[in-house]
């Protein structure tokens, strides 16, 4: 399920220009930076009212957790964040999550293998249908920001795309035109939302299924944090957190086979030819749960990130924002996000299973991404 226009799936030239059109921005707008941080802190608070509303009772935290992660990459495409019950929010989380869902579909791998048998009935539809839905949703959108486009005041993704478009119109090589638009505000929507709001999910999960390991959190936030607001700052004297978070995200190995890549010249790779332009899958559970680099890499163990006097440390191959030049482009604004996120509510909550639930089934859903699947969370505040 393809299309040569954004940026996930485009491809030569488009590719590169999109690509650094988005990390420039994306770096424009705060990734990185303080401004982007204050608004995941202002988001977290908003997470953390609706996890208090429930008041210690079991809830589903799937579309809350989609909304706050969502909010983050929607302040930088829109300017301004969505209410958690828009109708309009909703419907763009709920399209975004049928499709990922579907996208590990057996139908929806055959239509890929074999895009003529198109015309049969079954998800790859649904998919191309959920698709234009989102399409026109953004298309709608930078229409209203084209009317009133401030080139000297530039708030958002869509005004600075906006901008170049109008700087190169006539020109008949720009690649600043509306689909390329659309296709990139619904790559960077699907992107910013669902993997750091899955392995957030997954933190959650996993915290409740090793009370013990988020006991040892909770009295690394009390010691380093205690009752002030986390920053990202904070990461550097929190070695036990950074090797849990870090450690989700292996056990979680939320995106198993990364994007497409393909390769730009013929090479030899360990005596095998592969010639130039040929489409190649990077799997990248194959170095997340290699045993030569992880002492127990089919369990969850956060001492994999940590040395023997519980300093935290780097693991070459520790790679789950993928590798190369089509490595995830917002891997800084998720590990801002996954940081303040998860030591915001551990400060606040302590996750449990409801009542009568004593254990949880870590195998994931089926979906493109590596899910949890359903499950509802007792938030229980610590004070």
């Amino acid at each position: 399920m393809s299309n040569l226009s954004g940026v996930i799936h485009s491809r030569g030239e488009n590719w590169k220009v999109m690509r650094r059109f988005t990390l420039t921005t994306l770096r424009d707008f705060g990734m990185g930076k303080s401004s982007i941080e204050e608004k995941i802190i202002e988001e977290s608070s908003f997470l953390i009212k609706r996890f208090e509303s429930f008041k210690g009772k079991p809830f589903d935290n799937q579309m809350m957790v989609n909304a706050a992660v969502s909010n983050i990459i929607v302040a930088v495409l829109l300017e301004h964040r969505m209410d958690y019950e828009d109708p309009q929010f909703e419907r763009l989380m709920s399209l975004t999550n049928e499709n990922i869902r579907l996208l590990g579909t057996r139908m929806v791998g055959l239509y890929n293998i074999f895009p003529f048998l198109g015309f049969l009935p079954g998800n790859h539809k649904t998919i191309i249908k959920n698709v234009e839905e989102m399409c026109e949703f953004f298309t709608q959108t930078f229409i209203k920001y084209q009317k009133n486009l401030d080139e000297n005041d530039q708030r958002s993704l869509i005004d600075a795309f906006l901008v170049k478009q109008k700087e190169e119109a006539g020109s008949p090589h720009s690649y600043f035109h509306n689909e390329n638009l659309t296709r990139l505000l619904r790559n960077l929507f699907a992107a910013g939302m669902e993997t750091t709001s899955t392995t957030l999910r997954w933190g959650l999960l996993l915290m409740m299924k090793y009370p013990g390991i988020q006991e040892k959190v909770q009295q690394e936030i009390s010691k380093v944090v205690g009752l002030a607001q986390p920053t990202y700052d904070h990461r550097v004297q929190m070695p036990y957190m950074n090797a849990v978070i870090h450690e989700i995200q292996r056990f979680a190995d939320i995106v198993p086979l990364s994007v497409p890549h393909e390769t730009t010249k013929d090479i030899t790779f360990r005596g095998y030819f592969i010639p130039k332009e040929t489409y190649i899958i990077p799997l990248l559970s194959s170095v997340l749960r290699d045993k030569t680099q992880f002492e127990k890499p089919d369990e969850f163990y956060p001492n994999h990130f940590l040395d023997s006097h519980g300093h935290f440390i780097k693991k070459d191959a520790f790679m789950p924002f993928s590798a190369g030049r089509r490595a995830c482009a917002g891997e800084n604004l998720a590990r801002m996000e996954l940081f303040i996120f998860f030591t915001s509510l551990l400060q606040k909550f302590t996750f449990r299973f409801p009542p009568g639930v004593s254990d949880s089934d870590l195998m994931p859903g089926v979906g493109f991404t590596n899910i949890p699947k359903q499950h509802h969370i007792c938030a229980v505040p610590r004070f």
